[in-house]
């Protein structure tokens, strides 16, 4: 049995906070890259360069990527063979979450009741999602999410008979609706079967993704390649200003369901699509 203090939880959380919302991955701007060569609208390609200078000036200068800097969602992986002592793991990833934005200048967006709306102070608390695994390490992951995109998202309850069509239709038409809100070049994560919560759970994973990847289904890679042509084809483009780079990536996955559902939910996120990951 491995043993992990607490204060190694927070320390990975606070970083990864600081991390996520000022440094873009790579696989992003190699994503624009790809985008710009393709981008046939001068506007369009313009924004992309923006983009990606804004994303350059925010590491050199460490600052935000972007003023919202989100509600921090963590998914916490834990090995089997672990034992965490001195403290609850819960308020350890709370704690980190608080210092990484005080730390980090990052503003405080979240709210401690959904009606009543008095602002927490801190960024506290972040939306966990636990997971058992086999060994003896902690995975975490820090994907902070700002409310730009993920007011666009939507679950849809669809029937078995609406089938692979219906699916595509619910997906572009939540595409189609977001229109330049969540700052595009977008990436979609796309979640579908299990239940209402797990098709929801499986679209905000995707999102972690590289951008680029690819499903290693070929039944889902296809359908991957057609749903990203298609909002690519809407128009909409980078800051919702035109062009065919509507969307870098689409990711979907899936799980088995019930006889009598299929269940999907898009989950719509800017081009920055911010997370970060460690192990311990």
């Amino acid at each position: 049995m491995r043993i992990i203090a607490c204060e190694e939880i927070i320390k990975a959380v606070r970083d990864l906070c600081i991390q996520a919302n000022v440094h873009i991955g790579q696989d992003v701007i190699a994503g624009m890259d790809k985008a710009i060569l393709k981008e046939q609208s001068p506007l369009a390609c313009e924004i992309l360069s923006q983009l990606k200078d804004n994303a350059k000036l925010a590491a050199s200068k460490q600052m935000p990527i972007c003023q919202d800097t989100g509600m921090a969602v963590v998914f916490f992986e834990i090995g089997q063979n672990v034992s965490v002592v001195d403290g609850s793991i819960e308020k350890a990833i709370h704690e980190g979450v608080r210092q990484g934005y005080r730390k980090g200048y990052f503003r405080a967006s979240v709210v401690s009741d959904p009606l009543q709306r008095k602002n927490t102070g801190d960024n506290t608390p972040a939306v966990i999602h636990y997971d058992i695994i086999e060994g003896d390490n902690i995975h975490i992951t820090v994907a902070p999410k700002g409310f730009g995109s993920e007011n666009m998202s939507g679950v849809k309850m669809l029937k078995p008979s609406d089938g692979v069509e219906g699916v595509k239709k619910f997906v572009i038409d939540v595409i189609d609706l977001a229109g330049g809100n969540p700052c595009p070049p977008m990436v979609v994560g796309v979640g579908i079967g299990g239940t209402m919560e797990k098709a929801a759970f499986l679209a905000k994973k995707a999102l972690l993704r590289p951008v680029g990847s690819t499903h290693p289904d070929p039944y889902y890679q296809d359908l991957e390649v057609e749903l990203l042509n298609k909002a690519n084809q809407t128009g909409i483009g980078p800051q919702g200003l035109g062009g065919t780079t509507t969307a870098l990536a689409l990711h979907i996955d899936s799980y088995p369901t019930h006889i009598a559902g299929l269940p999907v939910a898009v989950n719509i996120s800017c081009h920055v699509t911010r997370h970060a990951y460690t192990i311990l």
